[in-house]
């Protein structure tokens, strides 16, 4: 998501080119239905573009680029005098995005981007562009020749936790908006769900959850007692999910997994990346920096850093319900995408966490 430089006025010409058909991006789901194939849904949502970007003055300059997941229609708008515009849509279950990055807006606004417009009912997004993401930073550093610093998720961590903390008061309006609530004393009955609907575990899996689950329960009661208020958790924190432009700001973007919860649990996406990238010697300052803004709650830094760990494994939880909302199955059917994902991470949550 680079910022294009483009400038000028958009003339008829322009506007022309901008129906030109788009280029599509189906990734490793090509054969996914998604609402764009769907000739009136699709002439709705670029009619609503066209007027929200008339509003701001915008018109689109050249075709647009069109990337189809099952779980968002992402459109790449270049418009005249500025760079890209981005609209997204997203499906039911998880459209509380668009109300949810519209209240982010106006209750941290120094940490997301302000939407140019969204529609809450049916999930639609418009953004401006933010600049690089934090893995094209990385990347091109790693095509200059430059190794990874192990400290670049710190200071994105400081910032990402500071605006975790300001969203505690919060925690109830963004359940209403219809975010996911998966604080610590729902996640056992979360656990149980998640193993009974899932079509891809094996029978040596059911045994090893069943042998699990008193220590998932032992987990969410010591992740409770903590003491650290419930707030939103992104869920999927990647280094694709967090826009770096150089500017010493970071903005954070893409909430379509996010679930109110303990925010401890938006750690384990975040380390698992540096530790892909930096091996297990990051982890320790990244954790650390990650609880600067939670410090003088009345936990102990011993007490928070345990947390972390607890949080650490109980976090697959959020992963799994996420990959089961973006791929539902009925009852007794194959095993589909998300029942394999969920699979994975209701495995993780025996692996002990490298902190």
């Amino acid at each position: 998501m680079h910022r294009d430089e483009t400038a000028g006025t958009a003339t008829t010409t322009d506007v022309i080119r901008a129906d030109a058909p788009p280029a599509i991006d189906r990734g490793r789901f090509p054969d996914a239905v998604t609402p764009w194939e769907d000739p009136v849904w699709r002439a709705d949502a670029l009619a609503w573009i066209a007027e929200n970007l008339a509003a701001h003055g915008l018109a689109e300059t050249a075709p647009r680029s069109v990337r189809l997941r099952p779980w968002s229609v992402l459109v790449r708008l270049t418009v005249a005098g500025t760079g890209p515009v981005w609209f997204k849509a997203v499906p039911p279950a998880a459209a509380f995005e668009a109300g949810l990055t519209d209240a982010l807006a106006r209750w941290v606004p120094d940490h997301v981007l302000t939407p140019l417009a969204v529609e809450v009912e049916r999930g639609w997004i418009l953004t401006p562009d933010g600049g690089p993401v934090l893995a094209e930073v990385l990347d091109g550093a790693a095509e200059e020749g430059r190794a990874a610093d192990p400290r670049y998720w710190e200071e994105p961590l400081r910032r990402y936790a500071a605006m975790q903390r300001a969203l505690t008061p919060y925690a109830k309006e963004i359940a209403a908006l219809g975010v996911p609530v998966a604080k610590p004393g729902d996640l056992p009955a979360l656990f149980d769900r998640l193993v009974a609907e899932n079509a891809a575990l094996t029978r040596d899996d059911r045994v090893a959850m069943e042998a699990l689950r008193p220590r998932v329960a032992d987990w969410c009661e010591e992740l409770a007692a903590t003491g650290v208020a419930d707030s939103l958790d992104h869920a999927d924190l990647h280094e694709k999910q967090v826009f770096a432009p150089g500017s010493g700001r970071y903005a954070f973007f893409d909430w379509g997994d996010a679930l109110v919860g303990h925010p401890f649990c938006s750690l384990l996406v975040p380390a698992r990346a540096a530790l892909d990238r930096c091996g297990p010697e990051a982890l320790p300052r990244l954790r650390d920096a990650y609880l600067e803004p939670w410090t003088g709650g009345g936990a102990s830094a011993a007490e928070l850093r345990r947390a972390v760990r607890t949080a650490w494994r109980l976090a697959a939880l959020g992963r799994a319900a996420s990959w089961g909302r973006m791929f539902p199955a009925p009852p007794g059917a194959p095993a589909v995408a998300g029942d394999e994902e969920g699979a994975y991470w209701l495995r993780e949550l025996a692996v002990d966490p490298p902190l």
